[in-house]
């Protein structure tokens, strides 16, 4: 069922002929039927306490850049929309349900935008079921960094980890350039009443946070290199240092975020 699951993923994203808003809707669908699967097989636990260890170990990895007045803002970004430890149930449906009019009424770089929030969260979403599924198969005695390493090599998901990481640095770029559209930018801010009126206002946040965050940055390009290249290490850390090395390098970094 796993593998069956990350293949879905690149099912959707390989598709020539769906539409973004078709994307947007596969993707966030996926989201919505793996939420209810992880309360169905009593994994949200195991789900909940992987997100909170993930997040905990960005903090560590991007503190320099949290304590950078430059880089904060899109580290923030980073963090908190995209793999923070939220429910993100109203903002996904708010985005499925307005997908079509994200191709109709924006340029085809939002709506791709969209596709690329989409896609990383339906990715990261089912990496993180598949790392809880193993989780609770492993004995409780161990320690979470172990049982966390261990079910990462267990879901054998280098593709999938490395699909995520691309798609993320693409919507980064794709944030960089919209930004220099000052009239969508203006027209971001003049959305914001009528949004909150229409229900869409987790979304008009998502969409002013990036922009936002994007535009104080500057050239986004060495700020992406340094997150494809600490990830990439982490990534290769992960499935293939030593094992107790690589529990003592996690355990020091999480140490590090406390």
């Amino acid at each position: 069922m796993a593998n069956a699951a990350r293949l879905d993923c690149f099912a959707m994203s390989a598709s020539p002929s769906a539409s973004a808003s078709d994307l947007i809707r596969t993707h966030l669908a996926r989201v919505s039927q793996l939420r209810a699967q992880a309360q169905a097989e009593g994994v949200q636990t195991a789900v909940d306490h992987i997100k909170h260890l993930q997040a905990r170990r960005f903090r560590s990895t991007y503190a320099d850049f949290l304590e950078n007045s430059r880089y904060a803002p899109a580290t923030h970004f980073f963090l908190d929309e995209l793999y923070g430890v939220h429910d993100f149930a109203r903002r996904d449906a708010q985005f499925s349900r307005i997908a079509g009019a994200l191709e109709r009424l924006f340029p085809e770089a939002v709506a791709q935008l969209a596709v690329d929030l989409s896609e990383t969260h339906a990715l990261t979403e089912v990496l993180d079921h598949q790392l809880a599924t193993h989780w609770l198969t492993l004995d409780t005695s161990l320690s979470p960094v172990e049982r966390y390493i261990l079910a990462w090599r267990r879901t054998d998901a280098r593709a999938s980890r490395e699909r995520q990481l691309a798609v993320v640095q693409h919507m980064g770029l794709e944030l960089q350039r919209l930004t220099r559209m000052k009239t969508l930018r203006l027209g971001l801010s003049m959305m914001r009443n009528p949004a909150r009126a229409a229900g869409l206002d987790a979304l008009q946040h998502f969409l002013e946070s990036g922009f936002d965050a994007f535009a104080s940055l500057g050239d986004a390009r060495p700020f992406l290199e340094t997150i494809r290249q600490r990830e990439s290490s982490w990534v290769d850390a992960l499935f293939d240092q030593d094992l107790m090395s690589c529990c003592r390098s996690l355990s020091e970094e999480l140490t590090r975020s406390k």
